[in-house]
């Protein structure tokens, strides 16, 4: 099942979305930068939820790391059910993204931006939606229709949106040329689906785990854990390492399921430590790194290509995707349709 559904296909389109989006979408992403310093934006307010939510943790890491901007992400229910919106400070950018655009509470803090006299922005899917409605800038995701509940293609198609805002706002050609290699490195990163399929099998019936990411990463772990969570109904929490160790880590015994996100970068050193930890109280690892040393200390290694840190959450998120929809079709679930849930969820 997991090779014949929507969703399989659409983990696949991945590379052709990205593509198409670096086609179509690049002057709206210009446009938004170029306003953005014309404005002297100081700092981003992120409305989202799921999925987007987490590339709006992506966010945090990127425009704060390369753009030096404070993001945050707001509290929606503030602006709908409690009706007492926080007041933006000048200079402040209101982005929402969402894949359909439909959220009311997504769509009220734009509007509340809006009638504060903040800059607004949207990351859309449907551009024609409410939320779109409510922006001064409209970025389209081109990721065509995403007829799988779980969101894949619009979630890179997300991550990809936010790099290529935060290198077009700094000027830097060099993230710029970078982010035209996503596509190939994307490519090679599906081919680990076979290989992905057969370790699936071992976890069959695995009830709980963790999943551990941090920097930019943390994003990762966040949108891997939900994907256990929606297609395969594991209780999968998300930590970062640092956060791990101050009481969570005593979960760990023998066996116990933990999948650690740690492509190279700044915080190789830390997380090899901690990895060399979790598999001295013998825990059951799952590395997805393009670190051998790394990766080898894991029962189950899911490699990556190597590419730069700040890009390295558009390719680690696809192991993760494939290991939820191969862990789904062992467990005889319909990975296009999960238990209690539907394409757009609208909320207050």
């Amino acid at each position: 099942m997991g090779s014949d559904s929507i969703l399989f296909q659409e983990i696949h389109e991945q590379p052709e979305v990205i593509e198409r989006f670096a086609q179509k979408e690049q002057k709206a992403v210009q446009r938004l930068a170029a306003s953005m310093r014309n404005a002297d934006i100081r700092q981003v307010v992120i409305a989202a939820r799921g999925s987007s939510d987490n590339a709006g943790r992506y966010a945090q890491y990127l425009l704060g790391a390369c753009n030096r901007l404070p993001v945050m992400l707001t509290t929606p229910s503030l602006f709908t059910v409690y009706q007492r919106p926080p007041r933006f400070a000048p200079n402040t950018l209101i982005l929402g993204i969402s894949q359909s655009g439909k959220s009311p509470d997504i769509v009220s803090v734009l509007g509340e931006g809006k009638h504060q006299g903040c800059m607004t922005a949207a990351i859309t899917n449907s551009v024609a939606s409410p939320i779109a409605a409510q922006a001064e800038h409209i970025v389209g995701l081109s990721a065509g229709e995403e007829r799988s509940i779980a969101a894949t293609k619009t979630y890179t198609a997300q991550l990809f949106a936010i790099g290529l805002l935060s290198a077009h706002l700094a000027g830097d050609s060099e993230r710029i040329s970078t982010l035209g290699q996503a596509p190939t490195l994307l490519r090679q990163t599906l081919a680990l689906n076979s290989d992905v399929a057969r370790l699936a099998e071992r976890y069959r019936y695995m009830r709980d785990c963790v999943v551990i990411g941090r920097g930019f990463n943390y994003a990762t772990a966040f949108e891997i854990a939900l994907k256990l969570k929606e297609l395969t109904y594991t209780l999968a929490e998300p930590y970062s390492s640092a956060d791990f160790l101050h009481g969570p880590v005593s979960l760990i015994e023998h066996g116990f399921p933990v999948l650690i996100v740690a492509p190279t970068g700044a915080l190789t050193p830390e997380l090899k430590e901690f990895v060399k930890q979790l598999h001295s109280r013998k825990a059951e690892l799952l590395c997805i790194s393009n670190d051998e040393k790394l990766r080898q200390m894991g029962r189950c290694r899911f490699p990556l290509p190597h590419a730069p840190e700040w890009l390295s959450p558009l390719l680690a998120i696809v192991p993760g995707q494939l290991f939820a929809l191969h862990l789904a079709a062992a467990r005889d679930y319909d990975p296009d349709r999960p238990r209690g849930l539907r394409k757009v969820t609208e909320t207050r």
